[in-house]
C-alpha cells in the first residue's frame, strides 16, 4: 500500500473550519499522480503517448472531523483494472497519526487519448507500467459494465 503525508493548511479548511470536501479530494488527487510519477508513469510517459487520467466518480465516507493544523496520511490501493487498462478503479483511506481511520473513498476512472479526446486503451508501453503496479488482495479485472453499475435504474423505480 502507498501513502502520501499532508498537512492541512488555512486553504484547505470550509465554512465550518474543518477540512473541505474539495481538499480531500485534492489530496487524494496528489497522492494518486504521486504514485503514477514514482512508479514509471511520468509526464514524460503521459506526454509521449497524449494519454491522461479522468475520473467516473468519487464516493466519500467520512467518519471523523480533520482540524487544521493536524497531519494525515492518504493511502492508495489499486483495486481494480481492465485488461486494456482503460479502466482503473484505487480506494483512498485517510489517517491521523495514530492511525485512526478518518475517511475513505472508492473512486474509477478510465484513460483519455489526449489527441482524440475519448476512453481508449492504454498504449502497450503504459499498459506495461501499471501491469507492474502493486494490486490489492482483493484487485478484480474490470469491465465496462463495472463503470456504469451506479447508473442502472433499480426495478422499482422504473
Amino acid at each position: 500500500m502507498y501513502f502520501k503525508q499532508f498537512e492541512v493548511r488555512w486553504s484547505d479548511l470550509d465554512a465550518n473550519r474543518h477540512l473541505a470536501n474539495s481538499a480531500y479530494i485534492n489530496f487524494m488527487s496528489h497522492t494518486r499522480m504521486a504514485y503514477m510519477y514514482e512508479h514509471g508513469l511520468t509526464r514524460e510517459v503521459f506526454a509521449r503517448h497524449h494519454v491522461g487520467p479522468v475520473v467516473f466518480y468519487e464516493h466519500m465516507y467520512y467518519f471523523k472531523e480533520v482540524l487544521p493544523g493536524q497531519t494525515v496520511r492518504v493511502s492508495l490501493e489499486i483495486k481494480g483494472l481492465s485488461a486494456n487498462g482503460m479502466f482503473f478503479e484505487f480506494h483512498h483511506n485517510f489517517y491521523d497519526p495514530a492511525g485512526k481511520n478518518l475517511a475513505r473513498c472508492e473512486m474509477m476512472g478510465g484513460w483519455i487519448d489526449l489527441q482524440q479526446r475519448c476512453l481508449s486503451p492504454l498504449p502497450d508501453e503504459v499498459l506495461h507500467i501499471v501491469n507492474l503496479w502493486e494490486k490489492a488482495k482483493n484487485f478484480r479485472e474490470l469491465t465496462k459494465e463495472d463503470t456504469r453499475w451506479h447508473l442502472k435504474t433499480p426495478e422499482h423505480l422504473s
